[in-house]
């Protein structure tokens, strides 16, 4: 993987990391936070000018993970090369937050598990089993792994997604956030998605492994949420000292772009904890 940092606050896209920060520069405290599968760092966005967190005096660092967006993907596609990218990302701008959606989300999960970083978690929306995932990714993991067939099924829904998405986004967002779906490599979708789901088969449940790390965590579900909690996953959590459950009301998986101002609220509330 290219090893440039691009530090233009607006963003950039193409090789190396594609970032996005606000707040002061010397601030005190900076969070970092990671969108989810088959997107790019614009999905914070909303998250970030949300006036209660803008106006915090709180660094933010919103980060592509690498090969997604239209960026260059690494060599070792595991959850735990992630873990490991993420990781040294966070040290180098000095983030004691982590905040990730979706697959984000576990990539921040995998980062405090492996003892790679010891901050605050906010989690939106992670997966913790299998039978947790939406089930069309399930299917297409499924076809992914079949010679041929894999490669055009990931192409043409790949293609498809941006216009499959624009309903379930805010309307004055959904143009600019289906099109950024819409830019990652099909083929690079594929793998990953694969290494992520050998990474859940691994551990069955990743509640145990969060529940281990002793960090503050936030795991923030929409009231309506697609991805599933089973009530032993559920059980378990709430009986973690540490882990804070939050519902946001009107929202489902896209929460950071549905209701942004509590996401905003949640991650002021994991600054605070320092």
């Amino acid at each position: 993987m290219d090893e440039h940092v691009d530090d233009d606050r607006d963003g950039h896209r193409g090789d190396g990391w594609d970032v996005r920060e606000a707040g002061p520069a010397d601030a005190p405290h900076r969070v970092m936070m990671l969108p989810g599968g088959m997107c790019s760092a614009v999905w914070y966005e909303d998250v970030m000018a949300e006036p209660a967190l803008a106006s915090s005096g709180v660094g933010l660092t919103a980060v592509t993970q690498p090969g997604f967006g239209g960026t260059t993907p690494p060599e070792d596609l595991t959850m735990d090369n992630y873990a490991r990218l993420i990781a040294g990302f966070a040290a180098e701008r000095g983030c004691d937050v982590l905040v990730g959606h979706s697959l984000g989300a576990n990539v921040v999960l995998e980062t405090a598990a492996a003892g790679l970083f010891s901050g605050p978690l906010v989690l939106l929306s992670p997966t913790f089993s299998r039978r947790d995932e939406a089930k069309f990714l399930t299917v297409m993991d499924h076809l992914g792994q079949v010679p041929g067939l894999g490669a055009l099924a990931w192409a043409g829904m790949m293609k498809s997604m941006p216009t499959a998405m624009k309903h379930s986004l805010p309307p004055a967002r959904a143009e600019a956030l289906s099109a950024d779906v819409g830019t990652t490599d099909p083929a690079f979708a594929r793998h990953v998605v694969r290494r992520y789901y050998e990474y859940l088969d691994r551990y069955g449940s990743l509640v145990d492994r969060l529940c281990a790390t002793g960090l503050p965590t936030w795991v923030v579900r929409g009231d309506h949420d697609e991805i599933g909690l089973q009530p032993a996953e559920r059980e378990a959590l709430e009986a973690c000292p540490q882990v804070t459950m939050v519902t946001v009301p009107d929202a489902g998986h896209l929460v950071l772009v549905e209701q942004p101002a509590a996401v905003a609220e949640v991650i002021l509330s994991a600054v605070a904890s320092l």
